[in-house]
Protein backbone atom coordinates (compact mmCIF):
# COMPACT_ATOMS: atom_id res chain seq x y z
CA UNK A 1 0.00 0.00 0.00
CA UNK A 2 1.30 3.42 -0.89
CA UNK A 3 0.47 6.47 1.15
CA UNK A 4 -1.02 9.14 -1.07
CA UNK A 5 -2.98 11.46 1.22
CA UNK A 6 -1.23 11.81 4.57
CA UNK A 7 2.04 13.02 2.97
CA UNK A 8 0.17 15.98 1.45
CA UNK A 9 -1.03 17.16 4.86
CA UNK A 10 2.30 16.34 6.49
CA UNK A 11 4.01 18.60 3.96
CA UNK A 12 1.48 21.42 4.35
CA UNK A 13 1.59 21.27 8.15
CA UNK A 14 5.40 21.22 8.04
CA UNK A 15 5.37 24.38 5.93
CA UNK A 16 3.05 25.99 8.49
CA UNK A 17 5.36 24.87 11.30
CA UNK A 18 8.40 26.30 9.51
CA UNK A 19 6.61 29.62 8.92
CA UNK A 20 5.66 29.82 12.60
CA UNK A 21 9.26 28.93 13.53
CA UNK A 22 10.60 31.67 11.28
CA UNK A 23 8.30 34.23 12.89
CA UNK A 24 9.61 33.33 16.37
CA UNK A 25 13.27 33.36 15.30
CA UNK A 26 12.85 36.64 13.40
CA UNK A 27 11.20 38.36 16.35
CA UNK A 28 13.71 36.95 18.86
CA UNK A 29 16.51 38.43 16.75
CA UNK A 30 14.90 41.84 16.36
CA UNK A 31 13.96 42.01 20.06
CA UNK A 32 17.29 40.50 21.16
CA UNK A 33 15.47 37.92 23.28
CA UNK A 34 17.24 34.60 23.03
CA UNK A 35 15.41 32.62 25.69
CA UNK A 36 11.80 32.86 26.75
CA UNK A 37 9.69 35.80 25.64
CA UNK A 38 11.41 38.63 27.51
CA UNK A 39 8.00 39.89 28.63
CA UNK A 40 7.03 40.70 25.04
CA UNK A 41 3.36 39.74 24.58
CA UNK A 42 3.60 39.46 20.79
CA UNK A 43 6.64 37.18 21.05
CA UNK A 44 4.81 35.14 23.69
CA UNK A 45 1.88 34.61 21.29
CA UNK A 46 4.21 33.67 18.45
CA UNK A 47 5.98 31.16 20.69
CA UNK A 48 2.66 29.61 21.71
CA UNK A 49 1.37 29.46 18.12
CA UNK A 50 4.57 27.64 17.16
CA UNK A 51 4.50 25.38 20.22
CA UNK A 52 0.84 24.56 19.82
CA UNK A 53 1.43 23.50 16.23
CA UNK A 54 4.34 21.32 17.38
CA UNK A 55 2.12 19.78 20.05
CA UNK A 56 -0.98 19.05 17.98
CA UNK A 57 0.04 18.50 14.36
CA UNK A 58 2.08 15.32 14.98
CA UNK A 59 -0.70 13.46 16.82
CA UNK A 60 -3.13 14.44 14.08
CA UNK A 61 -0.76 13.20 11.40
CA UNK A 62 -0.18 9.93 13.26
CA UNK A 63 -3.94 9.43 13.45
CA UNK A 64 -4.28 10.20 9.72
CA UNK A 65 -1.49 7.75 8.94
CA UNK A 66 -3.30 5.05 10.91
CA UNK A 67 -6.51 5.85 9.03
CA UNK A 68 -4.84 5.59 5.67
CA UNK A 69 -2.97 2.40 6.57
CA UNK A 70 -6.22 0.89 7.87
CA UNK A 71 -7.85 1.42 4.49
CA UNK A 72 -10.18 4.30 5.37
CA UNK A 73 -11.90 5.87 2.37
CA UNK A 74 -9.89 8.66 0.75
CA UNK A 75 -12.67 11.16 1.43
CA UNK A 76 -12.46 10.39 5.17
CA UNK A 77 -8.68 10.79 5.24
CA UNK A 78 -8.92 14.07 3.30
CA UNK A 79 -11.70 15.22 5.63
CA UNK A 80 -9.51 14.55 8.66
CA UNK A 81 -6.58 16.27 6.99
CA UNK A 82 -8.62 19.34 6.14
CA UNK A 83 -9.97 19.56 9.69
CA UNK A 84 -6.44 19.37 11.09
CA UNK A 85 -4.97 21.82 8.60
CA UNK A 86 -7.77 24.38 8.89
CA UNK A 87 -7.73 24.04 12.68
CA UNK A 88 -3.99 24.67 12.83
CA UNK A 89 -4.21 27.58 10.37
CA UNK A 90 -7.06 29.18 12.33
CA UNK A 91 -5.19 28.84 15.61
CA UNK A 92 -2.01 30.29 14.11
CA UNK A 93 -3.91 33.18 12.52
CA UNK A 94 -5.67 33.93 15.80
CA UNK A 95 -2.41 34.23 17.71
CA UNK A 96 -0.60 36.00 14.88
CA UNK A 97 -2.93 38.97 14.67
CA UNK A 98 -1.93 42.18 16.51
CA UNK A 99 -4.78 41.54 18.93
CA UNK A 100 -5.55 37.89 19.63
CA UNK A 101 -8.77 36.61 18.08
CA UNK A 102 -10.04 34.30 20.81
CA UNK A 103 -13.05 33.03 18.87
CA UNK A 104 -10.81 32.05 15.96
CA UNK A 105 -8.35 30.47 18.38
CA UNK A 106 -11.11 28.47 20.07
CA UNK A 107 -12.46 27.42 16.68
CA UNK A 108 -9.04 26.26 15.57
CA UNK A 109 -8.50 24.25 18.72
CA UNK A 110 -12.03 22.88 18.57
CA UNK A 111 -11.57 21.71 15.00
CA UNK A 112 -8.23 20.12 15.86
CA UNK A 113 -9.64 18.32 18.90
CA UNK A 114 -12.74 17.25 16.98
CA UNK A 115 -10.56 15.72 14.28
CA UNK A 116 -8.41 13.91 16.84
CA UNK A 117 -11.43 12.61 18.75
CA UNK A 118 -13.38 11.46 15.69
CA UNK A 119 -10.40 9.70 14.17
CA UNK A 120 -9.46 8.06 17.48
CA UNK A 121 -13.00 6.71 17.92
CA UNK A 122 -13.08 5.58 14.29
CA UNK A 123 -9.77 3.76 14.65
CA UNK A 124 -10.96 2.06 17.83
CA UNK A 125 -14.18 0.99 16.15
CA UNK A 126 -12.27 -0.32 13.14
CA UNK A 127 -9.86 -2.28 15.36
CA UNK A 128 -12.55 -3.77 17.59
CA UNK A 129 -15.18 -4.66 15.01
Amino acid sequence: MTLEITPIYAALLTLLYLWLSYRVVQMRGSAKVYLGDGGDRILERRIRAHGNCAENAPIGLILMLMMELSGAPAVAVHGAGMMLLVGRLAHAAALSSPTPKMLLRAGGMGLTYLMQGLVAVGLLAHALI
